[in-house]
């Protein structure tokens, strides 16, 4: 802050307000109701993008890290989407479902998906296979053996995959409500530029990045309860092979 401070009074270039001029900014942000109804609504996006890519990729990952035929049949497809920046795909999307609530909930899934698959798929890749035949040994069905083993198992792996997710949920979150301005953070920040209201923007920015480190901080002490054996990690997935 104190950089900030003596750099924008270096510059002295209106577009760079001070950090002063910044904080002051977020109260008056916080304290309007149609500022807080937009954030909120950012906020739902994310939580729904995020659940429901859990939900699904968790699942598919650990799939796909048990069973060579669901990977050779996914592995293409998410390659092929995996470098793909998910703000791209977003006139694309826009085509089929317009500019509402599902489209940028959409672009928070596809975000979040793919590092949740890879760890997922990683975690269960590495289960040692004298543990799935010691359970199949007991009469475990396989279905059962994913449940009550790889999943166990895998969870670190999928944790850190989850949170790698919450950050890219963030990020595609802002990233599509600056693309399709209906709603949203992202439309308060976008207008704000739009209007020169550069304080605005950076009492913006520092807002989103308060949610951010807030999110990840619950995160994390969730994460530790979950597994206390393991410590914390944080990278991007590289291949599905």
């Amino acid at each position: 802050m104190a950089v900030w401070q003596i750099a924008s009074l270096a510059l002295k270039n209106d577009s760079f307000p001070t950090a002063i001029e910044a904080i002051r900014a977020i109260p008056s942000i916080l304290g309007d109701k149609e500022s807080l109804i937009n954030i909120l609504a950012s906020l739902r996006r994310m939580a729904i993008g995020f659940g429901v890519a859990v939900l699904v990729s968790i699942p598919l990952g650990l799939l796909m890290g048990r069973s060579r035929g669901v990977a050779a049949f996914f592995n293409p497809l998410l390659m092929v989407i995996y470098p793909v920046p998910k703000a791209a795909l977003m006139p694309i999307i826009m085509l089929f479902l317009g500019l509402g609530d599902i489209t940028k909930t959409l672009v928070i899934f596809l975000g979040v998906s793919l590092p949740v698959i890879y760890h997922s798929f990683e975690g269960a890749k590495a289960v040692e296979e004298k543990m799935l035949w010691s359970g199949a040994a007991m009469g475990l069905s396989p279905a059962q053996r994913l449940v009550r083993i790889v999943l166990p198992a895998a969870l670190p792996e999928i944790l850190t995959g989850c949170r790698t997710g919450l950050v890219l949920a963030l990020i595609t979150m802002i990233t599509s409500e600056m693309i399709a301005r209906q709603s949203g953070a992202g439309n308060i920040l976008f207008n704000a530029l739009d209007m020169g209201q550069y304080d605005t923007v950076f009492a913006m920015i520092i807002i989103v990045g308060a949610m951010g480190i807030c999110l990840d901080a619950i995160f994390e002490r969730v994460r530790a309860r979950l597994v206390r054996w393991s410590e914390p990690q944080f990278d991007m997935p590289l291949s599905f092979s």
